[in-house]
C-alpha cells in the first residue's frame, strides 16, 4: 500500500529530487500494459469529451496516455520534482499542472472527471484531510461529473491478534511490509527495502487507511453519491474478499 496534519512538509520530503528521479523505475509494475491500459480506458469512458483533473498527478503515468487520447487533463501535485519529471516527457506540453496540496488547491474551470489513483488518498493522514479532498473534488466537478478513487482495502483481517506487521512483497530486489502503528487513527507505515547494483535502499512513509463505507460517507458530506464500485479497472465484481476497489461517486446534475 502505498501525511499528519503537516502533509505538505512530509510529502515534499517523501517525493524529493532523488525519489522523483527513480519513481518510474520503482513503480514500473504499474506501467505494464495490463495495468495501465484498463485504467486509462475506464477513465476515458467516464470523461467522454469533457476535461479531467488528476489529484496527485506525479510523473504522469496515467495523465499522459489519457491526454494522448485527446482528453484535456490538468494535474495537481505537491512535489515540484515529480512535476519536473512529468514535464520532461513527450506529450507533457498538452497537460496543465499546478503545484499544491490536492486536498485544498484550486484550479480554474469545471471538470467532468476528477480522479485519484494508486492509493494516493492514503497520503492524506488525517480524516479531516481526506474529507477536505472530497469537498475539493466536488468543487471542481461540473454537474453530473464523477470523482474516482483507486485504493486498497485494509488488510486487518489477516493480522493475528496482537500483531502489527504484515509483509506484502518478498522478492529478490524488493522487500515490503506494512506496520500498523495506530489503529485508532488508522495509521500504518509502509516500509520498503530495495537493492540496486548491490546497494540497499530503504524507504518508509506513513499512510491513513480508509474503509469503503467511510469514503462513501465522505462523498455524502460533499453532496456526491456512489455510482459504482468495482474490484479493479476491468470492472471485476467487488466482494468481501477484494483487496482493492475502484469507486465512482457522482455530483448531482
Amino acid at each position: 500500500m502505498s501525511t499528519n496534519s503537516d502533509q505538505r512538509s512530509v510529502t515534499n520530503g517523501r517525493f524529493n529530487e532523488q525519489v522523483a528521479a527513480r519513481y518510474d523505475e520503482d513503480a514500473k509494475a504499474m506501467y505494464q500494459s495490463d495495468v495501465l491500459e484498463p485504467t486509462v480506458e475506464f477513465l476515458a469512458e467516464l470523461v467522454g469529451d469533457g476535461a479531467a483533473l488528476e489529484f496527485g498527478i506525479g510523473t504522469g503515468r496515467v495523465a499522459l496516455p489519457l491526454s494522448a487520447r485527446g482528453v484535456l487533463v490538468h494535474g495537481i501535485d505537491i512535489s515540484e520534482p515529480m512535476l519536473a519529471q512529468l514535464r520532461s516527457k513527450p506529450g507533457s506540453k498538452q497537460i496543465q499542472t499546478t503545484c499544491g496540496d490536492f486536498a485544498s488547491a484550486r484550479v480554474p474551470g469545471a471538470f467532468r472527471l476528477v480522479y485519484l489513483v494508486y492509493n494516493t488518498i492514503m497520503n492524506l493522514t488525517t480524516q479531516d484531510e481526506q474529507v477536505a479532498c472530497f469537498a475539493n473534488a466536488a468543487a471542481h466537478l461540473e454537474p453530473g461529473g464523477c470523482f474516482v478513487i483507486e485504493v486498497g482495502v485494509p488488510d486487518l483481517r489477516r493480522l493475528p491478534p496482537g500483531e502489527r506487521v504484515r509483509a506484502f512483497d518478498i522478492g529478490q530486489t524488493h522487500f515490503g511490509f506494512d506496520e500498523y502503528t495506530d489503529f485508532t487513527n488508522q495509521i500504518l507505515y509502509s516500509h520498503h527495502y530495495l537493492t540496486d547494483n548491490g546497494k540497499l535502499r530503504y524507504f518508509s512513509a506513513p499512510f491513513r487507511w480508509v474503509w469503503p463505507a467511510e469514503l462513501d460517507l465522505m462523498a455524502r458530506l460533499a453532496n456526491m453519491t456512489l455510482r459504482e464500485r468495482w474490484a479493479g479497472w476491468q470492472r471485476q465484481p467487488f466482494t468481501d474478499e477484494s483487496d482493492a476497489h475502484v469507486s465512482v461517486w457522482e455530483k448531482p446534475r
